[in-house]
């Protein structure tokens, strides 16, 4: 992965939650929420979260599998990793969290039920390479899900894109003091495959017999899952 992208979310971590809350009104909460219920996982399930961050995703997972399951949070950014620990902690959560990059996974074969990543595939520099690693490691008929950002259309996406473009570049310098961050991050968000071209970007790996899609927010973001063959 691009080292400046790395050195951006180090830059960042700080302030990198509060943020989501502001930019998103706090709207991403439920989006992860809405991650875990269409994963299905369950108690006693073993997870992996990929580009975890701050460990939110891992850590709405691991209430959702109890002490009966794992959940593994793994990031390429040691900065990012930095405060996840001590919020799981705060919760009475057992989360391991390890550094990784999902292209080149250290994880054996069939490892667990669920492989998740949100916010994060876009920044990969080979999506399908990360996507094909997350199915690697995940059992048969277990899912490989990922939440991203999508494009909206019609007026509330004219909006969108101008909230995008002026409001979120200047709040981000005002808070984290990066110009180039939250600049770079709509831009990628803006251009990314999203929808239907997403889900043919997971069939391309050849790694899943059935992908479903929700458009969640008037297609702000989406979720996708995979089932691994």
């Amino acid at each position: 992965m691009s080292e400046q992208v790395k050195q951006m979310f180090s830059d960042i971590s700080g302030k990198y939650d509060l943020l989501n809350t502001i930019l998103s009104f706090g709207v991403h909460h439920l989006w992860r929420i809405k991650t875990v219920t269409l994963s299905e996982a369950s108690k006693g399930n073993k997870i992996l979260d990929c580009a975890t961050g701050t460990g939110d995703l891992a850590i709405a997972f691991k209430k959702k599998v109890k002490s009966e399951g794992s959940v593994t949070g793994t990031d390429f950014c040691a900065g990012m990793l930095e405060y996840a620990p001590a919020k799981a902690k705060k919760q009475g959560l057992d989360i391991k969290f390890e550094l990784a990059d999902v292209m080149n996974l250290q994880y054996e074969d069939n490892s667990f039920d669920v492989a998740s990543i949100s916010f994060g595939i876009r920044n990969v520099d080979e999506p399908k390479i990360g996507l094909s690693e997350m199915a690697r490691v995940v059992k048969k008929n277990g899912r490989v899900v990922i939440l991203e950002f999508g494009q909206p259309q019609g007026m509330f996406g004219k909006l969108y894109r101008w909230y995008s473009k002026n409001i979120i570049p200047v709040i981000g310098k005002l808070i984290a003091g990066s110009n180039f961050a939250y600049t770079y991050l709509p831009e990628t968000a803006s251009k990314f495959p999203a929808g239907d071209k997403f889900v043919a970007m997971m069939q391309e790996t050849g790694k899943f017999e059935k992908i479903t899609k929700k458009r969640l927010t008037f297609g702000i973001s989406y979720i996708y899952v995979g089932v691994v063959k």
